[in-house]
């Protein structure tokens, strides 16, 4: 038997149809922008960068190499690599154990990221604190 009807299905669309001249300006976001947009605040720096930093500058400062430090701190050199480029956020126990290698106490790194953090933090994107007295029977807690 055969039929005569058309193949033909009716195809309803799941989103309305775009006008093609609108069609460029959704393409895909590059995975690094080339710059930030006009008037938007700064990005606030990330910690594994910062302490990657540290780490990168005190071992050239000691003009070691990144499998020398690795090795002295037991961890492999690409992870090592890694952490001073602020791909990897390292456990505080990796962490130490690369500011061992370089003469460092863990507090050390952390104290000098910590002063980078503030230098490099945006004062605009600080918010001020206000203190207020805690009110009877108020409990706060600190992160």
């Amino acid at each position: 038997m055969s039929s005569h009807a058309s193949n033909h299905a009716r195809v309803i669309p799941l989103r309305p149809a775009m006008n093609p001249a609108v069609r460029p300006a959704l393409s895909p976001v590059p995975e690094e922008p080339a710059g930030e947009p006009a008037g938007a605040p700064p990005k606030e720096p990330l910690w594994r960068d910062i302490v990657g930093d540290v780490l990168r500058r005190e071992r050239l400062a000691q003009e070691r190499t990144l499998k020398d430090v690795a090795d002295a701190a037991r961890i492999s050199l690409p992870y090592l690599s890694e952490i001073e480029r602020g791909l990897k956020e390292a456990s505080s126990e990796v962490l130490a154990a690369a500011a061992h290698a370089l003469g460092l106490g863990l507090a050390d790194v952390l104290a000098v990221g910590r002063s980078e953090l503030l230098r490099l933090a945006a004062p605009a994107s600080r918010p001020t604190a206000r203190r207020t007295p805690p009110r009877q029977g108020e409990v706060r807690l600190a992160a």
